[in-house]
Formats: structure tokens, sequence, C-alpha cells
């Protein structure tokens, strides 16, 4: 009589890839249309001038030029200000 049941494969081993978000282009960083700024999940970057978002929130530039970061106070929702990291192109 077997001592411990069949158990077949273990149960660890499987792990997802990492999603590889962050910022992608610093200060003062030269970009050309279409390249990713930021990618990043919900808006803790808004887009600012020269600047688009993507439906998963991915930052891009939409014209030549270099990356400035800029902080600003921006009202939520409830009208309360919070102080947010804008990104532009210039």
């Amino acid at each position: 009589m077997a001592h411990k049941k069949a158990q077949g494969s273990t149960s660890n081993g499987r792990d997802s890839r990492s999603q590889r978000l962050g910022l992608k282009k610093g200060d003062g960083q030269p970009v050309k249309p279409g390249q990713i700024i930021v990618r990043q999940r919900g808006t803790k970057y808004r887009p600012g001038k020269n600047v688009k978002k993507g439906k998963d929130d991915t930052l891009y530039a939409a014209i030549e030029g270099t990356v400035k970061y800029s902080k600003k106070q921006i009202a939520g929702f409830n009208g309360k200000l919070k102080q947010r990291t804008l990104v532009r192109v210039a």
C-alpha cells in the first residue's frame, strides 16, 4: 500500500511575466511622435500639451520634441485640490 497519494506535478512553477510599467523617457530626453513616455495603470501621470493617453493609460508623444515633467494642483471629483504630475512635450 502506498504511503502517499499520487500527486502528479507540483503546484509551484507558474509565474506571470512582469508588465514593464514605469517611466520610459526622463525629463529633457528627446522623443519622436508615437514614442511611449510612461506605461502605467491608472493616471499617476497626467497628459499635458502634445501628449496623448492610450486606452491602457499609456502616455505617448504626439509631436517631436523633449519631455518635460511638472507638478500642478488639479481638482479631484470631490473638488479637493491634489498635486499631480503633468507630462508634456516641448
